[in-house]
């Protein structure tokens, strides 16, 4: 299936389970981390960690939801948490979402990355 950004949704067969990736440069950068943390560059790999950026409630009777940010992957590297985001499309939502994702998590590492000509291009905020 193609979305609207032309990524295509594909799987990795890990081992242990079947993972899906929105895109073929998500399932790269997973085969990249994964090969990482077997040689101990990285450890306690994770796809698609859940953030809580604001509580839900309700007001008047309606029920507002609470909302999350879905980074694609954490890790630990030389003792500190690193999120990544493997992007191509930068969408309002996603710059809303990520500007309170670090406003309430300054003590992580927060990496986007894009492939471009087979290399990551990596930008740490």
């Amino acid at each position: 299936m193609t979305s609207k950004y032309k990524n295509k949704k594909c799987e990795f067969d890990n081992g242990n389970e079947i993972l899906q990736f929105d895109s073929q440069v998500e399932r790269a950068r997973y085969i990249d981390l994964l090969d990482l943390q077997q040689r101990s560059f990285i450890s306690n790999l994770r796809c698609q960690p859940k953030f809580l950026l604001f509580e839900g409630f309700y007001r008047n009777g309606k029920k507002y939801r609470p909302e999350f940010y879905i980074a694609d992957f954490e890790y630990r590297e030389d003792y500190q948490t690193v999120i990544e985001d493997v992007k191509g499309v930068e969408t309002a939502v996603y710059k809303s979402k990520r500007k309170r994702f670090l406003e309430l998590n300054p003590d992580l590492i927060f990496r986007e990355l894009r492939l471009k000509n087979n290399k990551w291009e990596i930008t740490e905020l």
